[in-house]
């Protein structure tokens, strides 16, 4: 992860992050994998694949920070803020405090 969104990020944000990033490389199960789309949906239609390719989540291509922000016509900075602002907007809801793992 990138020291930038790692400084950005509060412990709730981190946490949601730590499980993506478990998902994207040691695989989840069924469940999980639909909880979390069900959890995501919760995000505008781009902001859902900002985060499904940040991740590389659900087969789709994991893609650097740096095509992402020129995808998205910005600078790599404002990229990962908008990332770390995503995960904050979904690690506070009562969506993920149900889904996220009991030792987290």
């Amino acid at each position: 992860m990138p020291r930038l969104l790692k400084r950005i990020m509060d412990p709730i944000t981190r946490e949601l992050n730590t499980y993506l990033v478990a998902m994207a490389y040691q695989g989840a199960t069924h469940e999980q994998e639909h909880q979390m789309e069900h959890l995501l949906a919760l995000l505008a239609p781009d902001d859902e694949e900002l985060i499904l390719h940040y991740y590389g989540l659900f087969g789709h291509e994991r893609l650097a920070l740096d095509d992402l922000a020129a995808h998205r016509h910005e600078q790599p900075d404002d990229t990962i803020t908008a990332i770390s602002r995503l995960l904050r907007r979904i690690a506070v809801t009562p969506e993920w405090q149900m889904i996220k793992p009991k030792n987290a």
